[in-house]
């Protein structure tokens, strides 16, 4: 792996001029960018460590909504009391993403700003019609995802939170690859403030998206039967060793059926 400047700045402040000083990137948890450092794959000259942050720390809920800060692990959502009681379907998702290792590393502003196109997280951000607010503004779940590690974020820009609405019902299904834990299939759904939505991951071949054919019969009849022979256009879809785009159209009804109950 190539040399690197490194520091760990106290605040967003001093993080965001540091990563302006030279070319940068920011480090959250380094579940994504080290081993693709590794790999040769990312050469930054630098990286801002925000993980030691404290303003990008937390969980909270109030005003309808749970904020998750920037810097919060995958396993301090899953263990969070107060997520698994206002949106239990977040918690589960958080306490299946990857291994023991990968949940007390990564964190969420991590796995949002790298845009995997199998992550999970991408799925609830969209899937309940989360807001991501960066140092430098809020930016709407459906404005954000661009395409496959393409998110709307800007030279410079750090999540600093994730804003959630407390949906009146919510749930997750998951159809992983057995070794890496990522998502062949992902299917999150919510009815709540943000209307009925059902997002998709590792589906997709430009990334997450928000299966709308899914949506209307849902929000007709929240229902598991309401789903009972709806399909998916397979176009666009991935196909690959793990699946064909065939077989993961046929998987997302399917789940998003397991994820009403």
């Amino acid at each position: 792996m190539q040399t690197f400047a490194y520091s760990n700045p106290a605040s967003v402040a001093d993080a965001v001029k540091a990563g302006a000083e030279t070319d940068a990137k920011f480090l959250g948890g380094g579940q994504s960018l080290l081993p693709s450092m590794k790999l040769g794959l990312n050469a930054p000259a630098a990286l801002v460590d925000v993980s030691g942050i404290a303003e990008m720390q937390g969980i909270s809920v109030g005003g309808g909504k749970v904020t998750i800060g920037g810097a919060t692990t995958h396993a301090a959502v899953a263990a969070s009391a107060e997520v698994q009681k206002a949106i239990p379907a977040l918690a589960d998702l958080a306490g299946k993403i990857g291994d023991r290792q990968v949940r007390n590393r990564g964190t969420i502003g991590g796995s949002l700003a790298n845009d995997d196109p199998a992550a999970c997280y991408p799925a609830a951000v969209l899937g309940l019609g989360a807001t991501v607010t960066t140092n430098q503004r809020s930016i709407a779940a459906d404005d954000f995802f661009k395409g496959i590690y393409t998110t709307a974020l800007e030279e410079g820009e750090v999540i600093t939170s994730v804003s959630f609405p407390i949906p009146e019902k919510a749930g997750w299904q998951k159809f992983k690859q057995p070794a890496s834990r990522f998502s062949i299939v992902g299917v999150f759904v919510s009815k709540g403030p943000a209307g009925v939505r059902v997002a998709v991951t590792g589906a997709g071949a430009n990334g997450v998206f928000r299966a709308s054919g899914l949506e209307a019969k849902l929000a007709g009849n929240w229902s598991a039967a309401a789903l009972n022979g709806a399909t998916i256009e397979s176009t666009g879809l991935n196909s690959d060793l793990h699946g064909s785009a065939a077989y993961r159209a046929a998987l997302i009804p399917v789940l998003a059926g397991r994820a009403v109950g």
